[in-house]
């Protein structure tokens, strides 16, 4: 199967099917703010203002790397990449080696035209550095979209379970510390659903990464993913048993602040709402990645990518007033999130 053929699977599987953790949550359930019932604030007059890797971003908001290579994704980026130009958020486009290695289907990632303000990330497999890519695909990668940054992500249960998946993850950790150290521009370290822990991020802190994106357990699953791609019974097998694997998100977060205090840090993996980005960044995290939410909104319409960013900045907002925090920066700082009872 070509790998333009795989990326229109991943997109109908995940809109069409139910590839969600069976049963392990992101973590944040186990957190509640406290309720100010007299902020002392003007709801319009609060700051959802952060700062990523240099850029200010109107609010915490990264629509996650999602998808590319075909006809449909490119109408999908451009839908998300107008609405990320207008309310200045971050964005990063899905896995380019396609793009690399087929450049016909280049334009489906290309969004700088649309969105020539916005954080753009690059994004490419690690596991590709062992399987002939290097500093010049990197660049590559970051060249065709106009990007600020890079994300190498990594997928070790993925590759394990889709056909003809890379598997050979021995010293890789040396070749991203060689990008690290000759590409000009930063590298984020991404995991795709299963988690990043502290000890890890260690790792990859003294190879040089500029930031980490925990992608935790509790969003959708790429085992039920792949399992619903499998050509065997054993590839089937494999992703129900791994459906549930992954450190959950919350966890990724803490741990991985208390090591790493200034750290560009970013939380995704089954944030679904306002209210959850909101305790990321409480727990730690400087912005708060979102996929699904945005793949079903962008394959109805711009308006609808639009309708969400509304919710989930309205969603930020009230958490901000009803702790009576001015800021995202005063909410880090206020301790009004408790573990719940």
């Amino acid at each position: 199967m070509s790998t333009v053929q795989r990326k229109a699977e991943h997109i109908r599987i995940c809109l069409e099917s139910d590839v969600q953790f069976p049963t392990q949550g992101s973590g944040f359930d186990r957190y509640q703010f406290i309720h100010s019932c007299l902020p002392e604030l003007d709801y319009q007059h609060l700051d959802l203002t952060t700062n990523l890797l240099g850029k200010q971003l109107g609010a915490p908001i990264l629509i996650s790397s999602m998808t590319g290579g075909t006809a449909q994704a490119k109408e999908i980026n451009c839908r998300l990449a107008e609405v990320a130009q207008e309310y200045r958020l971050a964005m990063g486009v899905g896995s380019q080696r396609v793009a690399i290695e087929q450049p016909q289907v280049a334009n489906t990632f290309q969004v700088r035209q649309i969105a020539p303000d916005i954080l753009l990330l690059a994004n490419l497999g690690a596991v590709q550095l062992n399987y002939k890519y290097g500093i010049d695909q990197c660049w590559r990668a970051v060249e065709l979209l106009g990007a600020d940054a890079l994300i190498l992500h990594l997928n070790p249960l993925q590759e394990c379970i889709q056909p003809q998946g890379d598997t050979n993850f021995k010293g890789l950790l040396d070749r991203i510390a060689n990008v690290c150290d000759r590409l000009p521009v930063p590298v984020i370290i991404k995991e795709v659903g299963n988690g990043i822990s502290a000890s890890m991020a260690q790792q990859l802190i003294a190879a040089g990464v500029s930031g980490i994106d925990v992608a935790g357990a509790g969003g959708t699953s790429w085992a039920k993913v792949e399992s619903e791609r499998a050509q065997t019974v054993l590839q089937r097998r494999l992703g129900e048993t791994f459906a549930d694997w992954g450190i959950p998100t919350a966890a990724c977060i803490t741990e991985i602040r208390q090591i790493a205090p200034t750290l560009p840090l970013i939380a995704s993996g089954g944030i679904r709402n306002g209210l959850e980005i909101a305790k990321a960044i409480a727990l730690g995290a400087d912005v708060a990645g979102l996929a699904l939410p945005f793949l079903q909104a962008a394959d109805i319409s711009t308006l609808a990518v639009t309708e969400l960013v509304q919710i989930l900045i309205a969603e930020i907002q009230t958490v901000l007033f009803c702790t009576g925090n001015a800021s995202l920066s005063d909410l880090r700082q206020s301790n009004c999130l408790q573990l719940s009872r």
